[in-house]
């Protein structure tokens, strides 16, 4: 009498079950680290938003003779409409939290903006995200200097320098 088997083996299951296993571990770290990639490109659209934001700013000011203004207490300041008068530093937006948020109109749901101990610098982070997952707005400093960005992130903790956005593994 002629016996067929039907299904899989308890050894083939097993086998089976190890495989899968095998590609799991090898494939997650990839799917884990995708929301610390997530939330450096969210911190580099806000950076292209206030950078489009102080684009215009730049402009008005420029139209109205304010982006000279910025030496000292010499602050200048633009409408952006009639209810939002931003307050400028040679041209573009003051390093202060409330003027970033009036020109940018960032959802502060969704954002916390931090003035600084240093004046001038605000701490931009997207709420719940890791404390080394943000970027600094450095208002510009001189008459024709541009404001800047960068992370409280080194490449190697002996580097002097920033790098400009936090790492996906910092968020």
């Amino acid at each position: 009498m002629k016996s067929s088997q039907q299904g899989f083996t308890l050894i083939e299951l097993v086998v089976v079950i190890i495989i899968l296993g095998i590609l799991a571990v090898t494939a997650a770290p990839k799917f884990i680290n995708l929301q610390g990639d997530a939330r450096v490109s969210t911190l580099q659209g806000v950076k292209a938003a206030i950078q489009g934001g102080n684009t215009l700013v730049y402009s008005k000011a420029a139209l109205a003779g304010e982006e000279k203004k910025g030496a000292n207490s010499d602050r200048g300041s633009v409408a952006i409409d009639a209810l939002k008068i931003v307050s400028t530093r040679f041209g573009y937006m003051e390093g202060k939290q409330a003027e970033i948020v009036k020109a940018v109109q960032l959802d502060t749901s969704e954002w916390t903006l931090t003035d600084e101990s240093t004046p001038g610098v605000v701490k931009i982070q997207q709420v719940g995200a890791p404390d080394s997952c943000y970027i600094l707005y450095t208002e510009a400093q001189a008459e024709g200097a541009l404001p800047s960005f960068r992370s409280d992130v080194k490449a190697d903790p002996a580097d002097t320098e920033y790098l400009a956005m936090p790492r996906p593994s910092d968020c």
